[in-house]
């Protein structure tokens, strides 16, 4: 165990021979951290919040009651084999959230990045990446294997179907089921997620010039009303854009994906 001088642990909180607590760090009572978790720097652990499994939690990390962080995959596969999570720094982990590692079949990490805010009762499933400045908001839960990209906000009571992909700056309305991949910049809502148009308002609170606005919404439409097939609209845009955010989403319709796309009206 190595405990940094200035962390301060609470005499009733359980650390466990093996973890690895950083300068300044704050672990409340009734915690408990264990034996193959690494605490950053500054990281505050509150009373009753657990740290578990294989466990890396970034500088400045706050994790709040109840919270539990690190425990095995809710997978009926995992057979014990040594996975881990990844948490990046100054995140907000909020009361009953829960993070789990990784599966061998899914690469054996589940990763989430720096700045994010995971409110009350949200759920980050096994092999999941998720990004930077992600929101997942009161009981959202984002299955195993579903790659987040950064600025998303998934609203409240929301879920993410496994393999599926959310790209960068999309926005996700409560009570949305989503099972089909999310375009960067995308608008989901409706009980059965329904593409709904752009996420105009997350772009101008990110300060996205004007001129990309205008090229990512003529590009949507031409997605949305082209001849041939969503594909084939896609490849057309991808050669006569001059928009780096109309090419990030063209890349991202013409990666490989597991899943189907969620299309435009």
């Amino acid at each position: 165990m190595s405990i940094d001088p200035s962390a301060r642990i609470h005499p009733m909180a359980v650390v466990e021979p093996g973890a690895v607590i950083g300068a300044g760090a704050e672990v409340g009572p009734f915690a408990v951290i264990g034996p193959e978790v690494r605490l950053g720097a500054g990281v505050v652990v509150k009373p009753h919040g657990v740290v578990t499994g294989w466990t890396e939690v970034g500088d400045g990390t706050v994790i709040y009651s109840f919270a539990c962080v690190g425990e095995v995959p809710q997978d009926l596969k995992f057979k014990g084999e040594r996975t881990r999570l990844i948490v990046g720094a100054r995140c907000k982990i909020r009361e009953g959230a829960t993070l789990n590692t990784g599966t061998e079949g899914g690469g054996g990490v589940t990763r989430v990045g720096d700045d994010c805010l995971l409110m009350t009762g949200a759920h980050v499933g096994h092999d999941a990446v998720v990004g930077n400045r992600v929101v997942l908001a009161n009981q959202a839960a984002i299955a195993g294997h579903c790659q987040i990209g950064d600025d998303v906000i998934v609203g409240g009571l929301s879920g993410v179907h496994q393999w599926v992909r959310v790209g960068r700056g999309a926005i996700i309305g409560a009570v949305t089921m989503v099972t089909n991949d999310v375009l960067p910049h995308g608008l989901v809502q409706g009980p059965r997620g329904v593409l709904d148009g752009l996420n105009l308002v997350g772009l101008k609170r990110r300060g996205v010039e004007r001129a990309e606005i205008t090229a990512l919404r003529a590009g949507y439409q031409m997605l949305a009303q082209g001849e041939g097939s969503f594909l084939d609209r896609a490849r057309r845009l991808a050669d006569e854009t001059e928009s780096a955010h109309v090419r990030e989403m063209t890349d991202f319709i013409l990666s490989a994906s597991d899943r189907s796309f969620l299309t435009p009206k």
